[in-house]
Formats: C-alpha cells, structure tokens, sequence
C-alpha cells in the first residue's frame, strides 16, 4: 500500500514512517522543509516537499496515494500567533483531505488532539468533568489549537458523507520519546501535583506508530474518533487518590481499569483497532524521574 505521511519530519510523521515502512508499506514522506539534493540513504522513503496550506501542492502530494497519514500542523497555540496556527493547521487538513476525497483515495488518518475537549490551552480555567476521559466528553474548545483540530475532526464527518472515504482521528496524548522522558514526565513522576489539565498521561511515539499503521491498515467504516494513550499514568500514582487530592470533587471519577491508570481511556481503540501499547515511563525512568542507563 501506498501511504503519504504528510508532517513527515515532525516528531509523530518521523515514527509513524519507520512503522509504516517496517510494516512492508510504499511511504511517501512529505514536510515543508527543503529535500536533501543527495543520493538517498538505503532503505529511506522517497520525500516530497510541499506546503500543505496551498491546495496545489496538497493535491501533487497526494496523487496516487492508497492511504494518508495527516501528521502535519503546528502542535500547540504558545509558539506562533493564533491567526497563523489556525489558518496552517485547519487548511492544511482541508486541502490534504479534500485532495485525497478527489483522488479516491480509500483510508485518511487524522492525527487530531487530546486537546480537542479544550481544558489543555483554556484561557478561562475548564476542567474535565469526568476521568478517565473517553470519545464521549463533551466538547468545549477555547484556544485556536483545539478549535482548529476540532473543526478537523467535523471536517472528517462531512467527508464520509459526502464520499466513500474511511476517516480515523487519532487523539494521542502527551507524545513522548526516547530524548524526552526525564525533562517531561520527570516531574510528574516525582510530584503528581505537577500535572494539571493531562490527568497524568501521555503516550510513547512508538506505540502511537503501531496504532497509526493499524489505523491505515484498517477497514471501518465512515469516521471514528479514538483516544491513544499509555496504560498507566505518569508516575505510577493511585489514580483515584491523586485525583482526589489535585481535584477535590470537581471531577468525577469513573470505573478504572487498574489502579495506576491513565486519565485517558483508551478502550475504544482496543476494541476497534485491537491496539494496546507496550511501552511505560518505566521502560525509561527510574522511581525518582531519572533517565535508566542505557
């Protein structure tokens, strides 16, 4: 299969390709920076250079594509001014998918946001109403990030109406990596009271790569949305007590699957996807937040 991973050089597009490559797919990468003029390196995925905010250079990148992964957006609203990152982000998705719809193409992946419910970048304080959060939160999105991944994910919906396009819209969590582990869960894991609007969790790039090839690969119907998150938390907490102490009962907790759970349910892409991750904190850290030798 033939898949266009667009965001190709991001920290997801980078890991998603390798899967989608070590799964014995055709991948074409496509970024907005520069190509290398050079011989490729053995084995590297042919790379296409395109600014997806033009619809043009979207429709070229996604001609002849069996599939496409759209990793591609400016992934959180404090770097950049808002009106930037929402045009970028929602007309990037726009073009990518309506490029895709024109072309036929059977399966898009969108790689959405946790954020999406809207209590990560608030300006006015908003705090999830129930844990573990799951697909059917209600939806109350403040921040041009949010709001933009949001109207991607509507965007989706018209698609499988209007086409026989299947949609996938991931929402991962705190996507971590083999570089990053101590700097950002290392807080979390020595002090719960360190995270916030996240409920202590995240997820490891490589287990979002495996449940992306899935994604592709998969055959549902219309357009489904699913949270992507690892199994515990960060740190390790009781779920219930860190709750309690950070929350109070301003957020309701629901039935947990293991005491140290995440606060993202992710049931729903094990049922539809058969995805579970394999990767923890602990794989990288020790009790104290510090990086394991290697």
């Amino acid at each position: 299969m033939n898949v266009v991973v667009t965001g190709a050089h991001g920290k997801v597009g980078r890991a998603a390709t390798q899967a989608l490559l070590d799964a014995g797919h055709e991948v074409t990468a496509v970024d907005v920076g520069r190509p290398v003029f050079e011989r490729p390196e053995p084995g590297a995925p042919h790379y296409f250079q395109a600014d997806l905010t033009d619809a043009g250079q979207a429709y070229a990148a996604v001609r002849g594509a069996d599939a496409v992964v759209h990793a591609a957006a400016i992934p959180d609203p404090t770097g950049n001014a808002p009106h930037v990152l929402f045009q970028n982000n929602l007309m990037s998705t726009f073009n990518v998918l309506e490029a895709a719809i024109r072309f036929g193409v059977a399966r898009f992946v969108n790689i959405s946001s946790e954020a999406v419910p809207g209590f990560f970048f608030a300006d006015r304080p908003c705090l999830p109403d129930y844990a573990p959060v799951d697909e059917e939160h209600p939806i109350r999105p403040q921040d041009p990030y949010a709001i933009a991944k949001h109207f991607g994910e509507q965007l989706m919906d018209a698609a499988v109406r209007r086409s026989d396009i299947r949609c996938l819209s991931l929402r991962p969590s705190w996507v971590q990596h083999e570089g990053n582990y101590e700097r950002n869960l290392g807080p979390l894991v020595r002090d719960a009271a360190e995270q916030a609007a996240g409920l202590w969790g995240y997820i490891d790039v490589h287990d979002l790569a495996d449940a992306i090839v899935l994604a592709a690969e998969s055959d549902l119907p219309g357009h489904e949305v699913l949270y992507l998150a690892s199994l515990d938390n960060a740190g390790g907490h009781d779920f219930a007590t860190v709750l309690r102490e950070q929350y109070g009962d301003r957020i309701e907790l629901r039935p947990l699957a293991r005491p140290d759970a995440s606060g993202i349910s992710c049931a729903k892409a094990a049922r539809l996807l058969g995805w579970r991750p394999k990767r923890s904190w602990r794989d990288y850290l020790d009790a104290n937040g510090r990086s394991l030798p290697r």
